[in-house]
């Protein structure tokens, strides 16, 4: 599934130091075209489709076969698509969105000791390029911002670190003196993105059709993209998590079943 037609960014709100997606009032952002076919494709290992078969999928969700070429061309014009083999494959870029996409949905993590890694930007006279880079790459580690220019999180997660980070900041070990849960609870909106996840839960039961599904399990990946998958014993009792993952993999093998009707697959 695709992160949205615009981008990763699920309405946010501050909480403390870090931020988290909006706990108001769910809203769903409707499907288009170019939501339909990047979602099919980066929810597709390979990611490419004939040309044929991402028409016959736009046609599922209500979409008409000349809207989706024109998406497609326009895709490709913007450098999401390029062509291959009569059909159509992600670029780069969208490949490292895949590849983001597939880690939330599974996170790499390792037995916590109580260790916490922080990142403490020491270069000096950032360019503003060079610092909206770094609190990119910060998001998708999922570290939060303690205070300017100090970032940090629990140390269970397995995952590299871009080089932006290593050029920007010094990184360290350590472990507060504090309750560390009370810390977490700083940095992150846990609660709100609980109440989040419990909607979109709400939310796909009460979804009607393929299409509606499709809506709300589109947001549902969006959502596991801010999860800040914090070791157990530092989130709330009753954490969605788990469960949000669950429901978004059943999802996904309804789907897997029912496009090859579409595709001729």
């Amino acid at each position: 599934m695709e992160h949205t037609a615009s981008g990763p960014d699920a309405g946010t709100t501050t909480h403390g130091t870090g931020s988290s997606p909006d706990a108001g009032p769910l809203t769903l952002r409707p499907l288009t075209a170019r939501s339909v076919v990047l979602s099919t494709l980066l929810g597709h290992h390979p990611p490419q489709l004939p040309a044929r078969a991402l028409v016959r999928i736009g046609a599922l969700f209500g979409t008409a076969e000349g809207t989706v070429r024109t998406a497609l061309t326009r895709m490709v014009a913007a450098g999401d698509l390029e062509p291959h083999d009569g059909g159509y494959r992600l670029t780069a870029r969208l490949l490292a969105r895949q590849a983001r996409q597939d880690e939330s949905r599974a996170p790499h993590t390792r037995r916590w000791s109580g260790g916490w890694e922080i990142a403490v930007v020491t270069s000096e006279r950032r360019p503003a390029a060079e610092r909206a880079a770094l609190r990119q790459a910060m998001a998708e580690l999922r570290l939060a911002e303690l205070r300017e220019g100090t970032w940090l999180r629990p140390d269970n997660l397995l995952r590299p670190h871009p080089p932006v980070v290593a050029a920007q900041c010094t990184l360290l070990t350590g472990a507060p003196r504090d309750d560390p849960a009370a810390l977490a609870a700083r940095l992150w909106d846990l609660d709100g993105w609980a109440r989040h996840a419990r909607a979109l839960l709400s939310a796909l039961d009460r979804a009607d059709g393929p299409a509606a599904r499709f809506t709300v399990a589109a947001a549902i990946l969006r959502h596991l993209l801010a999860d800040p998958v914090l070791p157990g014993r530092l989130l709330p009792a009753d954490w969605p998590g788990r469960e949000l993952r669950l429901r978004y993999d059943e999802f996904e093998r309804e789907l897997r079943a029912l496009l090859p009707r579409h595709t001729g697959g």
